[in-house]
């Protein structure tokens, strides 16, 4: 078994391990990243399932099937007339495997010019400074390092009532990569992940049926912005049914059927793919070797103070392994985080600042407390909201629907929260995300000065309105 030191080991090169391994080795720190991942085509490459098999690969889909909706749908209102539009799913498909190749190949550009070295296989925790990394082909290799940062990501969850086969139960990755639009789709989960992939196929002519087991629509976000946003996507056709509970999924020879349990009792379902997406797990199966003491909590989380420490000197952890959203931004910060703190520089991150951003259209984006979370803490709080339907530059766009939410507190202004739901809100959340991190009032927004016309203007409305200032509103 041959030996290698470093000052850093990563384990995992996503979004979370592989800007840790950068910062690391910026910092002028010897680092070394380990990373398992593989395509279905036997393809090795870096990025974890962020840029391989979920983040990028379903926004590229995303933008592809809402041009051909919006060509099918919308084009002639803008005076453009679209005779015999045709889809060719495969050169879609090729697209957005190019976009992923050009990313991926980034990181190892990115690697080899800060200087971090590679080894693919499966990197293990066999002590506190240790990691054994075992190639497909059986080699195995040892790593040594002061500081070893785990980062091996999550895994969709599997349900015993509809186990994988990967090819009619599919997992968010399968769901990708279909070669043909399913004539009758099914979703089990409908959170982020499911709305966008059951976006991407209803825009190119999938009938889909959407089984969610929460009676509430999107619970984690603001209940205004929710039920805009459930009117929505009904409109477009996603037949979303709640309180909903998958019992069974059997394969047939020509698709699945499901059944469910509602308050209208068992129903049953005929469809040609299921997609079963209802969250994600953290990745930890093999990484711990026995002797190790990292601690987990009870849902297999590995356990870390707010600056990301094990219990364990000298050994990290970032990203969906540990708590906090599963986001990949979120997890890029903390690896940064981490490899400035082991640099000796000052770093921390600000939980409360984190973004939210969900990739259907009209998009939907928060950053901070929801309205019923502002009323639970008993603070006296002020509301403003500004619909899209007045907009420049939305109207412009012929894309008016959804709206602006701010939460302030009524004593001293200061801002707890921002709901957009509506064109490009995952970009325009981000002036939220700055005022935030900056502790912000609403007043601030208030005062900047916002190019007209701009999406943007939309907060800067509903800033008003939390004090009945609104000037292209009516103020109540």
């Amino acid at each position: 078994m041959s030996e290698n030191k470093f000052d850093v080991v990563v384990i995992g090169a996503g979004p979370a391990g592989y800007p840790a391994a950068i910062r690391a080795a910026q910092n002028g720190l010897s680092v070394a990243c380990v990373d398992s991942w593989e395509n279905r085509d036997g393809t090795r490459a870096f990025g974890g399932t962020c840029l391989n098999a979920g983040c990028i690969p379903s926004k590229a889909l995303l933008e592809s099937t809402e041009l051909f909706h919006r060509a099918e749908t919308e084009f002639k209102e803008h005076g453009i007339s679209v005779k015999d539009l045709i889809l060719d799913l495969g050169k879609m498909q090729n697209r957005k495997q190019k976009i992923v190749k050009e990313l991926t190949g980034g990181i190892e550009a990115l690697f080899r010019s800060n200087g971090v070295a590679s080894f693919f296989g499966r990197g293990r925790l066999i002590s506190d400074n240790r990691v054994e990394v075992k190639n497909p082909d059986g080699q195995v290799l040892s790593l040594t390092a002061n500081h070893i940062i785990l980062a091996t990501g999550s895994i969709p969850i599997e349900l015993s009532s509809a186990p994988f086969d990967h090819e009619f139960i599919v997992d968010s990755w399968g769901a990708l990569d279909f070669t043909s639009v399913p004539k009758k789709l099914g979703i089990v989960g409908a959170g982020v992940i499911g709305l966008e992939l059951g976006s991407v196929w209803q825009r190119l002519g999938s009938e889909v049926v959407m089984i969610e087991a929460f009676e509430s629509f999107l619970p984690m976000a603001d209940e205004q912005i929710a039920k805009e946003a459930h009117r929505s996507f009904k409109r477009q056709g996603l037949d979303i049914c709640l309180a909903s509970k998958l019992t069974d999924a059997v394969i047939k020879d020509d698709g699945v059927a499901l059944t469910f349990e509602s308050t209208n009792g068992l129903t049953t379902l005929e469809v040609d793919k299921v997609i079963v997406c209802v969250g994600r797990k953290p990745f930890t199966d093999g990484l711990l070797a026995s002797e190790v003491k990292v601690s987990l909590d009870a849902n297999g989380f590995i356990e870390v103070d707010e600056h990301c420490r094990t219990n364990v000197s000298g050994v990290w952890a970032v990203g969906d392994v540990v708590r906090g959203p599963m986001l990949a931004h979120k997890g890029m910060d903390e690896g940064i985080m981490v490899a400035d703190l082991i640099a000796g520089k000052t770093s921390e991150m600000n939980y409360e600042a984190i973004p939210s951003v969900i990739y259907t259209s009209p998009e939907i984006a928060w950053i901070g407390k929801t309205e019923a979370e502002v009323r639970g803490t008993g603070r006296p709080y002020k509301t403003g909201t500004f619909n899209f339907s007045a907009n420049g530059r939305a109207k412009g766009m012929g894309q008016t629907q959804g709206l602006v939410k701010v939460v302030t507190a009524e004593s001293d202004d200061e801002l707890l929260g921002v709901h957009i739901m509506g064109p490009m809100a995952g970009e325009l959340i981000a002036e939220a995300v700055l005022a935030m991190e900056f502790s912000g009032s609403g007043e601030d927004i208030q005062r900047i000065c916002h190019a007209h016309p701009t999406l943007s203007e939309a907060v800067h409305e509903a800033a008003l309105a939390a004090d009945g200032r609104a000037v292209h509103a009516i103020n109540r």
